[in-house]
């Protein structure tokens, strides 16, 4: 089969034997994938994939089973001929791929692949973070840095259909235009304003900030802390703007501030299992009333892998890119 390999932290579209299935796993043909930050970390030697995954990167697709193995057909009701999508420990740019039953969940009613195949991993991130590591509940103030990424681009409207008040940024003006739809309750241009200086103001007005989700990371964060709530969880899942920042432990203490780092990619399978099944039971029918659909920013041809990470690399994506193999 094809797939799309590194080499030298380069792309390239070349021929690898087909996927064996292990105990559990089914057989899909993936017909789109979407990319993620976690693949260019891959590309750039950062962030390896987990033992027993397939060395080439993608964490999401979405396709349809073509073989369900006897012994996996007595655990689950799976079977050939399915539209699903699914969540990889890696392996995703290719014409197959051997997935779990565990990490399968049903494409929701009325959406296209392209667009189911930008569920999974984003989405899991969105419920992993929001829920279980940050205890949403309606009412709250909720920060989503990177409002034009398109982990953000689901987090956003996940965020607002559960009622969270929600607080994002952008680099500038024209990121801002091209979120509008998302339809936060504050987006922050971060080339005008200081969102710790927006924090306060919030804070001020009587609108704390009860949960925040950082991809950026950096000295900003703890900038923020003195104006956050009480109780406020603050998650780290990657530091794209910086490692390091300097934190008043005594603001922490005497605020009880949570901070969290989280990485799906690392949870164990169980953990995994438990939230794609919630995923399906809790945000799948909003994605069927049309109150949640993934930003889809471009469509790709697979062989076009590398000019797809690029559009991340380069910061001219504003939400999901998907790569496409044949019909």
């Amino acid at each position: 089969m094809k797939a799309i390999i590194i080499k030298d932290h380069k792309l390239f579209c070349e021929t690898v034997p087909d996927p064996v299935l292990k105990d559990g796993e089914v057989l899909v043909n993936v017909r789109a994938a979407a990319v993620n930050r976690a693949d260019l970390m891959q590309v750039d030697g950062n962030y390896p994939p987990p033992p027993g995954a397939p060395d080439w990167p993608g964490l999401e697709v979405a396709g349809e089973i073509v073989e369900v193995p006897e012994t996996v057909r007595r655990q689950c009701a799976w079977k050939a001929g399915d539209k699903v999508c699914a969540l990889l420990g890696g392996g995703g740019y290719a014409e197959r791929v051997a997935v779990h039953h565990s990490m399968l969940m049903p494409v929701p009613k009325g959406l296209p692949l392209t667009e189911a195949a930008a569920l999974p991993e984003a989405f899991a991130t969105a419920y992993l973070n929001l829920f279980i590591e940050g205890g949403a509940k309606a009412g709250q103030t909720f920060l989503m840095h990177a409002g034009a990424s398109g982990l953000a681009s689901v987090i956003i409207p996940v965020a607002r259909a559960f009622g969270l008040r929600v607080i994002t940024t952008v680099t500038d003006a024209e990121k801002a235009k091209m979120i509008a739809h998302l339809k936060a309750d504050v987006v922050v241009d971060t080339s005008k304003e200081n969102i710790a200086d927006v924090l306060k103001r919030e804070a001020d007005a009587g609108r704390p900030l009860n949960l925040a989700i950082d991809c950026l990371g950096s000295e900003k964060v703890g900038e923020c802390f003195p104006h956050v709530a009480y109780a406020c969880r603050w998650i780290m899942i990657a530091t794209l703007a910086g490692d390091i920042t300097p934190v008043n432990l005594r603001t922490m203490f005497m605020k009880n501030i949570r901070l969290i780092g989280s990485t799906l990619r690392s949870k164990p399978p169980e953990t995994k299992a438990r939230i794609l099944a919630e995923l399906v039971r809790d945000v799948w029918p909003k994605i069927e009333a049309g109150e949640v659909r993934p930003t889809i920013f471009k469509v790709l041809p697979m062989e076009e892998a590398s000019a797809a990470h690029a559009l991340l690399r380069d910061n001219v994506s504003a939400g999901k890119v998907v790569l496409t193999l044949g019909e």
